[in-house]
């Protein structure tokens, strides 16, 4: 038996129970693995709340998480015991000190930390996809990131400097505006204390930016309408104030506007599409290039007061649960 947390009907954190649960031995093409850090991302939220669906309740959250193959299943030939692994994947359940993984979902990784890895890679690759991908960030694009001081916004605000474009970000508080100016925002607005669509407006001199990168959805999202330019780009990846009311196709015809929700679960890159951008993720995290901010850890069987925290916006950069028999 090992401990985890367990879901057993939708709601707030208290749903998460820290419980015994057998996990029992890998199957063919499946290795088991004793978790050392694990990432904590705002999709756990959206499956904990049935903003998303759960596959089935009861139910073990987490997306990803890091570390140590301890038994191997027939079949698997590339993985081996002692290996130190990143793991993700369709399926949940990292929220576990230990957890059977498809083989074929593992990673194993160079010589970096296991909570840089667990903090950074889930938010770079999005950070990686939405600069690259399902917008492509091109020197002298104007660019709205909100809330820029979080997981995803940090490495994306980083991630489109590097690209040359000029980054507005906005914060809740003077704290968080002093890490998103460190993570490359050449404008921070304080969206508590000034309208932020005004100040885009005032920034861009009334021309709007390229694109919007909006993670908060229900509270930002007819305000990143009105900052983009025309032909502007509103790419909308999250909604952690809510899912945002429908948009009449009209109001998009106004300024010639397109509008689209991507999300890596339903993207469809091939394996070795994935493989090279975690790579590349990992690659800019090793160089420096990428400042991952572990600002926040929790034991695991702590989460709810985790899931609590990120929700309230208590937090800024990355979160990680920490399987409670691991020495930190």
């Amino acid at each position: 038996m090992v401990k985890a947390i367990r879901v057993y009907e939708l709601g707030g954190p208290e749903v998460l129970k820290w419980e015994d649960v057998e996990i029992g031995d890998p199957k063919e093409g499946e290795i088991r693995v004793k978790n050392k850090a694990i990432g904590v991302n705002f999709i756990d939220i959206y499956f904990r709340t049935g903003v998303y669906n759960v596959p089935h309740i009861p139910y073990i959250p987490g997306m990803e998480a890091v570390g140590v193959v301890t038994a191997i299943g027939s079949g698997v030939c590339d993985l081996k015991i002692g290996d130190v692994v990143y793991h993700s994947g369709s399926a949940m359940g990292t929220y576990s000190e230990e957890q059977i993984v498809l083989a074929d979902k593992a990673m194993v990784l160079p010589n970096i930390d296991p909570l840089v890895v667990a903090s950074a890679m889930a938010k770079g690759l999005t950070a990686r996809f939405l600069v690259g991908t399902w917008f492509k960030v091109e020197q002298g694009h104007k660019v709205l990131v909100h809330a820029a001081a979080g997981g995803v916004g940090s490495l994306l605000c980083q991630w489109a400097n590097m690209l040359g474009a000029i980054v507005i970000g906005t914060v809740s508080t003077k704290e968080k505006a002093l890490q998103a100016k460190e993570d490359g925002c050449h404008h921070v607005i304080l969206y508590k204390e000034e309208d932020f669509v005004t100040r885009v407006s005032e920034i861009t001199s009334g021309e709007g930016v390229d694109v919007v990168f909006d993670s908060v959805g229900k509270d930002t999202f007819q305000g990143s309408l009105a900052c983009l330019k025309r032909r502007g780009y509103m790419v909308s990846y999250g909604q952690s104030s809510g899912t945002p009311e429908p948009v009449p196709l009209s109001a998009l015809a106004t300024k010639s506007l397109f509008l689209t929700r991507p999300s890596m679960r339903t993207s469809g890159f091939p394996k070795d599409e994935m493989r090279e951008a975690m790579k590349e993720v990992l690659d800019n995290v090793a160089s420096g290039a990428l400042r991952v901010r572990v600002n926040h850890t929790y034991p695991l069987s702590q989460a709810a007061q985790a899931h609590a925290d990120m929700a309230g916006r208590k937090t800024s950069g990355s979160i990680v649960l920490i399987p409670d028999a691991v020495e930190q």
